[in-house]
């Protein structure tokens, strides 16, 4: 479990199976950014933004489960859950278990690729959906997380947000 100092200034960024492949994997569809250097941008812009990034990536759907569970009470996740995004039901059941926001996000453009990639089971849970824009869309979706995380607080009753 990660200790964190702040839950609610804390957002997890989990990538699912494969996304360790970052950088030399299919470079034509991905691109040649790492995941460390995915990473690297997104907690900086955390820091900028005035919340924690917390990494974490797996390839199992039970350890992307275990994380989100932990995200309990956080501001947010993003999530790219690769493949899991479309058969990945206890990753679905997962989030939607969650008070967290969190934004789902794919570097390609996921329809205009196979059809298969057309359905994500994951995507009518989440807060948010970002797709096509390459690593970029990280960032993106960082900042969507916390304009989730600030309309929930809102709307329980005008909690700060930072």
């Amino acid at each position: 479990m990660s200790t964190v100092s702040d839950p609610s200034r804390t957002v997890l960024l989990l990538n699912g199976p494969n996304l360790n492949l970052l950088g030399t994997r299919d470079p034509a569809q991905y691109g040649t950014t790492t995941l460390e250097e995915v990473e690297r941008r997104v907690t900086s812009l955390g820091r900028e933004l005035g919340v924690e990034v917390v990494c974490a990536q797996s390839n199992s759907e039970g350890a992307l489960v275990d994380r989100i569970h932990e995200a309990r009470g956080w501001a947010g996740v993003v999530l790219n859950p690769g493949a899991y995004a479309h058969y990945g039901i206890a990753l679905r059941d997962a989030i939607d278990a969650v008070e967290a926001p969190v934004v789902e996000m794919h570097i390609s453009n996921v329809y205009a690729r196979e059809e298969f990639r057309h359905t994500s089971v994951t995507a009518p849970v989440a807060a948010g959906y970002v797709a096509g824009c390459g690593v970029f869309g990280y960032e993106l979706a960082l900042r969507a997380v916390l304009r989730r995380d600030a309309e929930r607080r809102e709307a329980a009753g005008g909690a700060q947000t930072g």
